[in-house]
């Protein structure tokens, strides 16, 4: 069984645990505290596990040219790129704000550290568990730091290599035991081709002790449902109120309604999994007493007769016989009394 540890305070994951679900808000609240607010209760009432944003300090993200640089994409929210970032990004005092208002609401909230200042002011904040974004999966100096903050992680994998993760998951690991890696491809939209669930399955091989979580940036629920058939013990989704507002994670993000019916969907595929032991269940009673089948005489057998294969058949008989599946035991054995022909074979009849 993969390992379980405390994500945040009183909630388990891996394991039986349910998988945790992220509503990654990111910046698609516009710049405007109060529609982040609303976004983090709509992911409450939705459902979700955590809301989650994501914190920049830009200066030490981004060097000055990248700032500086012109943006005049349709998503933009200034001349500049540092203009554009500095519009979506919150203070300090309005995260302590929403830190405040999603504990009143009641769900978990987090963000993503894009750079080791980000890091420094979410460790003070004191978030149960730091987010890392492809972008910085192989950062491993901001790894190294952030894993020896003692906080658990989980480390989506967008655009790495196997190689790479398996750096990442040893750099982590010498510090930080309680992490997940979730596999993750960085497009948005992004196109089911392009998915690649099985590395899931892969990431579960080389990584057996660790629980193993889900990223998605695709349209719909349906591949998310299938990362959680698949063992996934996390599913991360942006959420938006409206996918044509402006910004590049709209179209990729869900809506009210699409973040409802995902968690109601993995809910009910973590019920239809189930524990993996086969064997008659005791729902299949009723469908087994009316439609089994069992051993029935193909001729007529005098007491004293050994059983031979050519005697034998199975069909759906009053009274039950033997098991179908225990006719060839019968073979040899000696009958205790006359069974005719079309009748049962009885465990009652047969010596031993």
């Amino acid at each position: 069984m993969p390992l379980e540890f405390e994500l945040c305070p009183g909630r388990m994951i891996g394991g039986n645990n349910p998988c945790f679900i992220i509503a990654e808000i990111g910046q698609n609240h516009q710049g405007d505290i109060e529609i982040a607010k609303k976004m983090i209760k709509m992911a409450k009432d939705c459902g979700a596990d955590c809301a989650k944003f994501q914190k920049s300090e830009l200066e030490y993200k981004f060097n000055k040219r990248a700032l500086e640089r012109p943006y005049t994409s349709k998503h933009s929210w200034g001349k500049t790129y540092g203009e554009h970032k500095r519009h979506l990004e919150f203070s300090h005092e309005q995260y302590r704000e929403l830190q405040k208002y999603a504990a009143e609401v009641g769900i978990f909230f987090t963000a993503s550290g894009m750079d080791e200042m980000a890091v420094e002011f979410l460790d003070e904040l004191n978030v149960p568990f730091f987010k890392v974004a492809s972008l910085d999966a192989n950062n491993f100096p901001y790894l190294e730091k952030t894993a020896n903050k003692g906080r658990p992680m989980v480390v989506s994998s967008g655009m790495q290599s196997m190689e790479t993760m398996r750096h990442v998951y040893k750099t982590v690991k010498q510090h930080n035991k309680n992490f997940t890696i979730l596999q993750c491809t960085s497009a948005y939209p992004l196109e089911p081709e392009d998915v690649n669930l099985r590395v899931i399955m892969e990431y579960q091989k080389e990584f057996p002790d660790i629980p193993i979580g889900y990223s998605g940036h695709e349209s719909g629920i349906s591949i998310s449902v299938g990362a959680v058939a698949l063992g996934a013990k996390v599913v991360e989704r942006h959420v938006t109120l409206d996918k044509t507002w402006k910004g590049n994670d709209h179209e990729a993000s869900l809506v009210p309604s699409e973040l409802a019916e995902l968690v109601r969907s993995i809910r009910l595929v973590e019920r239809a999994l189930g524990s993996g032991i086969k064997k008659m269940l005791p729902c299949e009673k009723p469908c087994h007493d009316k439609l089994g089948k069992s051993v029935v005489a193909k001729v007529k057998i005098p007491k004293g007769t050994v059983l031979t294969a050519s005697m034998l058949a199975v069909k759906v008989a009053e009274p039950m016989g033997v098991a179908a599946e225990d006719i060839f035991q019968l073979v040899g054995k000696t009958v205790t009394e006359d069974v005719e022909e079309d009748e049962s074979v009885t465990p009652e009849v047969v010596e031993s």
